[in-house]
């Protein structure tokens, strides 16, 4: 998967909605066989080798100073920015939220694009956040500030490429709208 790829990714799911405009999300795009080797210890048994034989694995993070960004994200509300640095337990809420979100958008722009998704949360987000955003540890092609320690913890986990349709489950089911959905 090309890098290009990558970035018309990013800028399609850039500009989905998030609280207060935060964008709390960080993406580490996993390529080499290294970063993979990297990432093994932290998952599942059964995640092992569809994550070790897709393209790019995606861990769909969330940074826990995004408020620093806000003067420039929400520049029509400046004092948002005092509301987050003083609220540790309204950082958390929205930071992992709206990352979910992001990763949600993610998923949906890497479809309009063509590509298979394979989202997992079967990993220790432990290991993954001390392996790829603690300090001292390369952070494989970002700028050394991006992912400073503490600032930064995995959400889940996303495995992209084009599958081979013989090799693709089928759709599984929904629930119908009446299982799944009320009107109030």
């Amino acid at each position: 998967m090309t890098d290009q790829t990558l970035q018309e990714l990013y800028d399609l799911l850039k500009w989905a909605p998030t609280s207060a405009n935060s964008a709390p999300a960080r993406f580490a795009f996993i390529r080499s066989k290294e970063a993979k080797e990297r990432l093994r210890p932290a998952l599942a048994p059964a995640n092992i080798e569809k994550t070790m034989t897709a393209p790019v694995t995606v861990i769909v993070s969330y940074d826990m100073k995004f408020y620093d960004q806000l003067h420039k994200l929400f520049p029509h509300k400046p004092a948002v920015t005092q509301l987050f640095a003083n609220n540790p337990q309204l950082v958390e809420v929205t930071a992992q939220r709206n990352s979910s979100l992001q990763g949600a958008y993610l998923i949906l722009a890497a479809r309009a694009l063509g590509l298979d998704c394979g989202p997992i949360s079967g990993f220790d987000n432990a290991k993954v956040d001390e392996e790829f955003f603690a300090t001292g540890k390369p952070c494989f092609g970002c700028e050394e500030e991006f992912f400073p320690e503490g600032h930064v913890k995995s959400n889940f986990i996303c495995n992209l490429g084009y599958g081979e349709p013989s090799s693709l489950f089928p759709r599984l089911p929904r629930l119908p709208f009446k299982e799944a959905c009320s009107l109030l």
